[in-house]
């Protein structure tokens, strides 16, 4: 029996994986986490949840005796915050675990990135793996540069994934952000709506982890994007969501020139006077909301065997029915 240890089980993404992966026969899985919720418990018998802090040395040590593969999506994700935070929750905490995987002769390490390391502050589709990366926006992009660096130099198998824009039952960070800043009237339409995106069922997302993890020798040690490959129109997206909430869409519309000014600078407010406290415009949420953004998810396709089951829509309404049950 191969045994798993899965780093970040008890958030989102996490969550979801494990849901999937302890119903496979012949995995032993370690699922680890800060906190524990209800509705993210799995109970099945190859399945146990380990708490602690990873940037805690000995407990890395303790959680990698006997693993063959480490799956790691646990990550500080936000727009915006202390660059230290981000160093030793995202860089150093993977450098532990490369380490204690490669003194216990781990097999394969999967690590969950970001496309975020892609971003510009233009329209980019087609995306490739293989395109030369721009400066980080910021420190969160910057953290998982330098952690993908830290696993491709470790010597260990390795599948880095680049999965974009999770949505499905049980976000509760991209939806809830749109649904939070409609609630507070800060939802405006910019840029000229004719921008396409990447959102991809988290659903997907697992599939592409699990398919990893039985990768062959020609798909070891690569770079994926993962998406439904299949770039969709922003807003109509948004006012769908808002509509099946029976929320109205929002009409107030703002220049892109104006709402990026302001952005810029509430970001120099947080970092300077509000403790790098994410304000709630930032750069890259400007340019998530108004520029295109697409990936090429041939690489994945061919070498993992990854083709997205679930539509954008169906997740939509999947989020819809979650987020209306967890008001009740």
């Amino acid at each position: 029996m191969k045994k798993i240890l899965i780093t970040g089980a008890t958030g989102f993404l996490g969550s979801r994986l494990v849901e999937k992966i302890s119903t496979i026969k012949g995995l032993e899985i370690l699922a680890t986490g800060r906190t524990l919720k209800a509705q993210n418990i799995s109970n099945k018998s190859n399945l146990e949840y380990v708490l602690g802090n990873l940037e805690d040395i000995k407990f890395i040590d303790s959680l990698t005796i006997g693993v063959d593969a480490i799956i790691h999506t646990a990550a500080l994700s936000s727009q915006m915050g202390n660059p230290k935070d981000f160093h030793s929750t995202n860089i150093e905490v993977t450098k532990h675990l490369l380490k204690a995987a490669k003194a216990k002769r781990v097999k394969k390490f999967i690590f969950i990135s970001s496309p975020s390391v892609y971003f510009r502050f233009k329209h980019q589709l087609e995306l490739k793996e293989s395109d030369i990366l721009p400066k980080p926006i910021n420190s969160y992009s910057y953290s998982k540069r330098e952690a993908e660096k830290l696993v491709e130099s470790s010597g260990i198998p390795y599948i880095i994934l680049r999965p974009r824009a999770l949505i499905g039952r049980g976000d509760k960070v991209i939806m809830p952000r749109i649904l939070r800043a409609h609630s507070e009237g800060r939802l405006m339409r910019m840029g000229d709506e004719t921008n396409r995106v990447d959102i991809t069922p988290v659903s997907n997302v697992v599939d592409a982890i699990i398919l990893a993890l039985d990768a062959d020798k020609k798909a070891i040690n690569q770079i994926y994007n993962i998406s439904n490959g299949r770039p969709e129109l922003l807003w109509p997206v948004l006012d769908k969501l808002l509509s099946q909430l029976q929320l109205p869409r929002p009409t107030k519309k703002i220049s892109l020139r104006l709402v990026l000014l302001i952005a810029k600078l509430m970001e120099l407010h947080a970092k300077w006077i509000n403790g790098y406290r994410e304000p709630s415009l930032t750069v890259y949420g400007i340019g998530t909301l108004t520029m295109s953004f697409g990936m090429d998810i041939t690489k994945a396709k061919k070498l993992l065997g990854y083709h997205p089951k679930q539509s954008v829509q169906e997740a939509l309404i999947e989020f819809v029915e979650w987020y209306k049950s967890e008001q009740l």
